[in-house]
């Protein structure tokens, strides 16, 4: 637990236990996706109510803290924990690997890791995980 880093064939061994755990006792894969959509409704519902209130989506899926909002934070916090124990807390606003590559451009490093969230999280939505 207080190694830098852990093998990545341990720790996909590790989530792939979870993921089947997960579907065995609950019958749902876990994700963290539909969080994300929940958090940007109740924040849109606190903004502009009366959009968000005619919307469909958001009538299924109102802003809730379930097992999914739980895991999104399990996973902040357990990163931050991980962070802690091994000793590694400092921030890489651009790491070295990057860098080579790219340039030590923040705003390039940021602006491109933004739009790649958007694509994966519009992928996710469009495969309904």
């Amino acid at each position: 637990m207080r190694a830098k880093t852990w093998s990545p064939y341990v720790a996909g061994a590790l989530a792939g236990l979870l993921l089947v755990l997960s579907v065995f006792l609950t019958g749902k894969y876990f994700g963290a996706s539909t969080t994300f959509v929940r958090a940007a409704g109740f924040v849109e519902q606190s903004v502009a109510p009366e959009k968000v209130a005619g919307m469909e989506y958001f009538l299924k899926e109102k802003a809730k803290l379930d097992w999914q909002g739980m895991f999104v934070l399990a996973v902040l916090f357990g990163s931050l924990a991980a962070a802690s124990l091994s000793g590694d807390r400092r921030a890489v606003p651009v790491p070295a690997m990057w860098e080579a590559r790219f340039g030590a451009s923040r705003v390039r490093r940021w602006t491109l890791a933004f739009l790649g969230g958007v694509i994966v999280m519009f992928g996710a939505r469009l495969a309904d995980g």
